[in-house]
């Protein structure tokens, strides 16, 4: 761990609740430093799993996929109805 330099402390503490910007001069690249505790919250509002989606995630992804396409309109439900291809119609009864 980095220990704070007094310029830092300096800027924190004139700061008040807002977090500090740094910039680092050779690559222009800004950092911003703020209290562990701030940082833990904000991690857990945007936590991500990029690990494999589970089967209720998949089934979710898929209904609001249907849902955007317009699969809930009225007008749709006449799929519903219909016999698959290759089906005889007297074998779905």
């Amino acid at each position: 761990m980095i220990t704070l330099s007094k310029e830092i402390k300096q800027a924190i503490k004139e700061s008040q609740e807002d977090p500090v910007r740094l910039v680092d001069p050779e690559t222009n690249v800004e950092y911003v430093v703020l209290p562990v505790e701030t940082f833990e919250r904000m991690r857990k509002g945007v936590y991500y799993d990029d690990g494999p989606i589970t089967e209720k995630e998949r089934t979710a992804l898929l209904i609001e996929f249907g849902l955007r396409a317009g699969w809930d309109d009225p007008e749709m439900d006449v799929y519903n109805d219909m016999v698959p291809r290759g089906r005889d119609e007297s074998s779905t009864r």
